[in-house]
């Protein structure tokens, strides 16, 4: 089922109306920045998946000798990114996930992305990636805990806002807390003939670890923004480096 595209993305992450969630956002980023100190003068960085480009800000910042990539195939999506970078120099934009010289990005960020992925995208983006990270890379990946108590006060917030929408229903929320995600998720069309999930609920960050470690060798594993709470968190972050 294709249903119709979604908002702008700054419109519900770093725009949004929540204080809360406009601070959670920007810690997410932080969260992922301190996790690539492993590496050392990158030469290149790939935000992969850049949405409207907000990561880049921090990496030009942090980074001023590396090259950094703005990955967005999203026609949408890259416009916005383009308008918020628009300020910000030395961003090499790229629509194409082979624009960046194969085996040459020392570190690759990929957040919130995966949980948006239908399974051939999933396929198809661990292999890009593999691709564009060099041997001494490292790999961050940031998705969401759609399970357990964080499926309980996420649930809670969607009823507030949407009550009865796929991801805002009783059910779907009782069945998440209880470990049990709806897998059979409403696709939706991102232009360019690109699908993909809106919704989060129905993702499950066990079996995206599994994918995951088949594919990467995982170094780390850290819940954000509050390590210390474990699974009570919103997000996890992985670490990850080229299998040898």
């Amino acid at each position: 089922m294709i249903m119709a595209s979604a908002p702008a993305y700054s419109d519900y992450t770093f725009s949004d109306p929540n204080p809360i969630k406009r601070v959670l956002q920007r810690s997410r980023l932080s969260h992922a920045m301190k996790l690539a100190r492993t590496v050392h003068s990158p030469r290149a960085i790939l935000d992969f998946g850049a949405g409207n480009g907000e990561l880049c800000k921090l990496l030009r910042a942090a980074y001023p000798d590396a090259r950094i990539f703005c990955y967005e195939p999203s026609a949408a999506l890259m416009q916005e990114a383009r308008r918020n970078l628009a300020c910000t120099d030395g961003i090499e934009f790229a629509s194409a996930s082979d624009a960046i010289e194969p085996g040459s990005a020392d570190i690759i960020f990929c957040l919130e992305v995966f949980e948006h992925l239908p399974a051939k995208q999933t396929v198809d983006a661990f292999s890009s990636i593999a691709a564009a990270l060099s041997q001494r890379g490292r790999l961050i990946i940031g998705v969401p805990i759609e399970i357990g108590i964080p499926a309980l006060y996420k649930g809670v917030f969607r009823m507030s806002r949407r009550y009865g929408a796929f991801d805002a229903t009783l059910t779907n929320v009782l069945f998440c807390v209880a470990g049990r995600p709806p897998y059979r998720r409403p696709l939706c069309d991102a232009g360019d003939g690109l699908p993909y999930y809106a919704h989060h609920v129905g993702f499950d960050h066990r079996r995206f670890r599994s994918k995951l470690s088949k594919n990467f060798h995982i170094e780390a594993a850290s819940p954000a923004p509050t390590p210390m709470l474990g699974a009570m968190n919103p997000e996890i972050y992985f670490l990850c480096r080229h299998r040898h």
